[in-house]
């Protein structure tokens, strides 16, 4: 019964999560012209947002993104305790990073990790917010344009395709030598 109620708060963490923030925003303030995927450094976060349509933007995408992680650990918390406010935060910013409506291309997870953390961890919240500083003044963190399959699993399904693609999936003496970089001839 209990791990029940862990998976309904982590599928409503998943699914508040998703809720497309930056998107709305976006078209709130342009009208439907712009998309933040496709303009900018094609990210849609707040960063992107501030760049591409004013730093008023910016800040709503904020308030909404750490509203994400927020709202999901709140629900988490009143279906399956304390715990479970961890499990549908994680789930929550999973689903921001990860929205399934959007092809699972989201954005970076900093702002919902936030808004996840004050309500399930507040006394690491300085910690957090310095981390979401830190990240939003690399220069090579905001211009970095994410796939949806960056992350672990993402790089070892490409580098899997990889090896498929150059090897073939048939295996036999065409099947690639785990001790050695070079391609089998």
């Amino acid at each position: 019964m209990r791990s029940r109620s862990f998976l309904a708060a982590a599928a409503i963490g998943y699914l508040v999560g998703t809720f497309p923030t930056a998107d709305l925003v976006a078209r709130r303030v342009s009208a439907g012209r712009v998309d933040l995927r496709r303009s900018g450094s094609g990210n849609p976060g707040t960063l992107n947002a501030a760049n591409v349509l004013g730093a008023k933007a910016g800040v709503a995408v904020l308030v909404g993104d750490i509203g994400k992680g927020a709202v999901a650990s709140v629900v988490g918390g009143a279906i399956a305790g304390p715990v479970g406010a961890h499990v549908a935060g994680s789930a929550g910013v999973i689903g921001h990073c990860h929205p399934v409506w959007n092809g699972f291309r989201g954005g970076k997870g900093v702002a919902a990790s936030i808004g996840q953390c004050l309500v399930t961890f507040p006394a690491y919240f300085p910690i957090d917010l310095a981390v979401g500083a830190a990240t939003a003044a690399m220069p090579w963190w905001r211009r970095r344009r994410l796939r949806g399959d960056d992350g672990v699993v993402g790089v070892l399904g490409r580098r899997w395709r990889r090896v498929v693609a150059t090897h073939g999936a048939t295996g036999g003496d065409r099947a690639p030598r785990l001790h050695s970089r070079s391609p089998p001839r």
